[in-house]
């Protein structure tokens, strides 16, 4: 409850803080319409939607860490163990570069390039293939016996597919279309959208409601698959499901928003070292310091961006990489590297 409290508050906090500088009264009277044209503009047509998105991107990708972490029993899961964002990045690369500013239509003319860009549809292709990269990898392990190790093995794996058929686009893409695509891979909350804000929270509140309700089969599985199946759980199948919602809500935030990474570690340690294993508590305050991480390296963002605002996923990386470092070394403590 503090948490959604505090999430809440800082959000709203958020909502008020940007390069244009708009007074705080100013920001408030934009909310009801009642400010000049360019600030109730700002408010809902700018921070509004980025403001959303942050909440449910950084909502969802802390929940699919911590349910992968549970179902893999690996620290060091995360929302990009099955290759999902590495297959949202080549899709996402084939529609901009092969369909709408490369060599298949456009050349280098920028004008072109705008006229043939379509964000849905880049969109819809990255998640089609972050669903066809889950699916192939689900398949093959089940297979063969579906254990954890196989999962994470096959993922990286197929991520690094999709990663090598990314690179032999990017080579042969002109330069409007190189520089579409690179700037699409970043986690860019500034191309959110109503629409994609909608769509996002459908599926992730969906998730959130599957995953609270089998909170008690995530506990089980912490004692392992043998203790989990005499207390009545089908641990395959319900591991093929868990890992196939949570990386449906990774697909879905990845293929509108880009790459946010380090999110699905970050959120799910910190809550784990103050709440303990239990998933009845664990997954909503994990949620909620999903949305917190997000929205306050957005707003940071912001901040320094001098007039821009910076990539989130830069943000985010920059603080998940040292936490990364620490899980690994802190694991490790008093065994030989």
């Amino acid at each position: 409850m503090f948490l959604g409290i505090l999430a809440f508050l800082v959000s709203v906090f958020c909502l008020f803080v940007g390069s244009s500088h708009m007074p705080l009264a100013d920001g408030f009277a934009a909310l009801f319409q009642k400010s000049s044209s360019t600030n109730n503009r700002i408010i809902w047509a700018i921070r509004i939607p980025r403001i959303l998105a942050a909440i449910i991107a950084g909502g969802g990708l802390a929940l699919s860490g911590l349910i992968m972490q549970t179902v893999l029993g690996n620290d060091l899961a995360s929302p990009s163990t099955l290759g999902v964002s590495n297959a949202a990045v080549f899709g996402a690369n084939l529609s901009i570069i092969g369909f709408a500013g490369g060599f298949l239509s456009t050349g280098n003319n920028l004008s072109a390039y705008t006229a043939g860009i379509n964000l849905y549809s880049t969109s819809l292709i990255a998640f089609l293939f972050s669903v066809l990269s889950v699916l192939l990898i689900l398949g093959l392990c089940r297979i063969r016996f579906f254990s954890p190790s196989v999962v994470v093995l096959a993922g990286i794996a197929i991520g690094s597919v999709w990663t090598a058929a990314t690179t032999v686009l990017q080579f042969y893409a002109t330069d409007i279309g190189l520089s579409a695509a690179v700037i699409w891979s970043f986690g860019d909350l500034g191309r959110a959208t109503y629409s994609s804000d909608l769509i996002m929270a459908v599926v992730v509140a969906v998730g959130f409601l599957s995953f609270l309700l089998s909170s008690w089969k995530y506990n089980a599985l912490l004692g392992g698959d043998d203790m989990a199946k005499t207390l009545g759980v089908h641990v395959e199948l319900f591991r093929f499901v868990s890992l196939l919602m949570a990386s449906l809500i990774t697909a879905v935030c990845v293929s509108f928003l880009g790459v946010i990474g380090f999110v699905g570690i970050i959120a799910p340690h910190i809550m784990k070292r103050i709440l303990g294993q239990d998933h009845r508590y664990l997954i909503p305050a994990t949620l909620f310091a999903g949305v917190l991480l997000v929205v306050l390296s957005d707003t940071l963002s912001r901040a320094i961006g001098n007039g821009s605002a910076l990539p989130v996923g830069a943000i985010t990386s920059l603080l998940g990489a040292p936490f990364f470092l620490f899980i690994i070394f802190e694991r490790k403590k008093g065994a030989v590297c």
